[in-house]
């Protein structure tokens, strides 16, 4: 739904950098409000569908629900008749897809969107109680998404979340019914990111009230003073007292900071060499492991690191289904390693590859050179895997 054009919003921030000297003070104050509407999210059936083919899954059915009740609460600060600085808080909804396909599966997902949020509103009067404005700002948002899987779809990261900073735009119409209370109707998109690595933008058309604590009254009309009577045909005026000067504005309070939260700690792919691990043809450990040691003191300290994908390969000495065996039964071996250590096994996945991927190639039969020239291509690799599902 394009309903927000940023060239717009520039232009009216444009407008109030140019008219803001002219601007009445009478116009200033703090006020409070709050929206209510329909949210709406791009849901992006393609991009989903080709994710879950790049699984072997094959979609036959897709529905989705993109569509919910949102809100926002927020406050300001209005400098003059043309420019407000507003902070809020907004929840836009829950939006979620059901796919399902062959082999015969569903894989249900949705996400929660809220944050807080920081604006510079442009405003541009067209009657006394009637106005336009635009708003450009960023906001700080929670993305919570949940997966469900059935049948031959498998979900391996249910639960994932992230916050971040992104954009905010906006453009609406308010009327005042009188000095402390207002109507907007208001059009805004948000621009997130959600918790699987995607960015898309979510709709919020709303209608709300708007309260105002009040600026600086009018200043009464002065009397005048009654011309003296005339003495002895000389006429006396009373000398009129110079008007004292008006008290300074009060000084614009400085914009509340957007807070940046830290970036999201990410888990290095570590691999390892087999010579260190095993004996030559071997799947036990030898005794002393400090780099399997290491894996299991970041994981330990570190409970968002999950998926893990511990996978064996072997060289091309043997049969392919005796390596396919060994390398299998080596990241098992891995795996229960780190297990030993406290990770809990639900966090690991172990697979072997056999001597798929190699690394070196070397020409020659088996002998003492061949397998030494072979070594690269006999290794563990551990890394994070994330099932993802796309939001636009």
């Amino acid at each position: 739904m394009k309903l927000i054009r940023a060239s717009v919003t520039l232009g009216f921030a444009a407008l109030t950098v140019i008219a803001a000297p002219f601007a009445m003070a009478d116009d200033s104050g703090l006020y409070v409000g709050g929206n209510i509407g329909q949210s709406r999210a791009t849901i992006d059936e393609e991009r989903i569908s080709n994710s879950l083919a790049g699984a072997g899954f094959t979609t036959t059915g897709f529905e989705d629900d993109n569509r919910d009740r949102g809100f926002k609460l927020f406050g300001g600060y209005q400098f003059n008749k043309y420019f407000a600085l507003e902070a809020g808080y907004f929840d836009l909804g829950e939006f979620a897809f059901t796919a399902t396909g062959l082999p015969p599966g569903t894989l249900s997902g949705n996400i929660k969107i809220k944050g807080v949020n920081l604006d510079v509103v442009g405003i541009m009067p067209i009657t006394e109680k009637f106005s336009a404005f635009g708003r450009v700002g960023a906001n700080y948002a929670k993305a919570e998404d949940s997966f469900v899987g059935s049948g031959s779809t498998t979900v391996l990261n249910p639960n994932p979340s992230k916050r971040d900073t992104n954009y905010k735009l906006g453009l609406g119409l308010q009327y005042a019914f009188n000095d402390s209370l207002a109507m907007r109707a208001e059009a805004e998109r948000y621009r997130i990111d959600d918790a699987v690595g995607n960015d898309g933008d979510i709709d919020l058309i709303s209608v709300g009230l708007v309260f105002r604590f009040g600026g600086s009254p009018p200043a009464a009309p002065r009397a005048e003073e009654p011309a003296p009577e005339p003495v002895a045909k000389t006429i006396v005026a009373e000398p009129v007292p110079t008007p004292a000067p008006p008290p300074p504005a009060p000084a614009p309070p400085a914009p509340a900071p957007v807070v940046v939260p830290p970036p999201a700690p990410r888990f290095q792919k570590y691999t390892l060499s087999v010579t260190e691990l095993f004996a030559f043809d071997s799947a036990e450990l030898q005794k002393s492991q400090p780099k399997l040691d290491e894996i299991a003191n970041v994981l330990m300290n570190d409970s968002t690191v999950d998926d893990v994908l511990i996978v064996g390969y072997t060289d091309r000495i043997g049969s392919d289904k005796y390596n396919q065996k060994l390398s299998e039964r080596r990241a098992e071996t891995i795996k229960k390693y780190l297990v030993s250590k406290g990770v809990k096994a639900e966090r690991l996945v172990a697979k072997g590859k056999g001597e798929a991927e190699p690394i070196v190639g070397c020409e020659g039969k088996k002998n003492d050179a061949l397998i030494s020239c072979l070594a690269p291509n006999r290794r563990v690799e551990i890394e994070q895997i994330t099932f993802k599902r796309l939001v636009k």
